[in-house]
């Protein structure tokens, strides 16, 4: 199942901080990731957050997301990043959008909630 990863990332040295911008998406994608937002405009809609460079990286699985950050790949980007920006990681297993995964609830009035509301997404 994806994991996302998700950066936000205060850079200090927008200079310096280029020459990981370059070279990251290499070991990011021998990893099997890929971007899905990179430091585009955007918007706090509820809340406190206010995320500065927001990144959001797909991967086929938590595993290759953390294998991707601990890896001797992405080591010489890492180091630039830590020299250049200061940033906050997060990680999230993803639903299957074709909404199969009311079928990992338990059986319940809710699992037929959500098989009733999947369908009628699925009908539309």
């Amino acid at each position: 199942m994806s994991a996302y990863v998700i950066v936000d990332i205060d850079v200090n040295d927008a200079e310096g901080y280029k020459e990981y911008v370059k070279i990251a998406p290499a070991a990011v994608t021998l990893y099997g990731g890929r971007y899905i937002a990179r430091g585009g405009p955007n918007e706090t809609l509820e809340g406190d957050w206010h995320a500065k460079r927001l990144v959001i990286l797909e991967f086929p699985n938590s595993e290759r997301a953390k294998a991707w950050l601990n890896s001797p790949e992405y080591a010489p980007a890492r180091a630039l990043r830590h020299k250049y920006a200061k940033s906050t990681w997060s990680w999230s297993k993803a639903f299957s959008s074709s909404c199969d995964w009311p079928r990992l609830l338990p059986l319940s009035p809710l699992r037929a909630g959500v098989f009733s509301f999947c369908f009628s997404l699925w009908t539309l």
